[in-house]
């Protein structure tokens, strides 16, 4: 079995928040869903565990951060392309999300931040594949 990630995220309104994944193409795993989290699924390897805030904060002693205010951890995900990318960001701000900067393109890399709406920031990003392979100086531009 591979490593399959889970990030955990806290939301002030649960309902809202698996409309809003959902609205980006995610499915809801029901079988670890209930009135005090969500099982959002990325993919075969990526969930997002979406928990209520009073239930995100029985599994840490710590302040939980608002994510409005605060900065804990930005979450990156690459896309197949730029358009994807584009794609992904118009579906999150059509249901409620925010683009809390202007994209960034830096030839071999285009990316692009959304905020849910409980402030949780994904960044969406396309790499050309030989930088990706072989870091950024591998990358020619198409006009070079």
């Amino acid at each position: 079995m591979s490593t399959q990630i889970f990030v955990n995220i806290a939301t002030d309104d649960l309902e809202r928040s698996q409309a809003f994944y959902t609205a980006l193409g995610c499915e809801i795993n029901p079988l670890f869903t209930d009135e005090n989290a969500a099982c959002v699924v990325w993919d075969e390897q990526i969930f997002f565990m979406v928990l209520t805030r009073e239930y995100f904060a029985t599994f840490t002693d710590k302040t939980v951060a608002d994510a409005k205010t605060t900065a804990q951890v930005l979450i990156a995900l690459s896309r197949e392309s730029r358009e994807a990318v584009d794609e992904i960001l118009a579906a999150g701000l059509a249901a409620g999300g925010s683009e809390p900067k202007d994209p960034q393109d830096l030839g071999f890399m285009y990316s692009r931040d959304l905020e849910d709406p409980d402030g949780n920031v994904l960044e969406f990003l396309y790499m050309d594949p030989a930088a990706a392979e072989d870091g950024p100086d591998a990358f020619t531009p198409v006009d070079a």
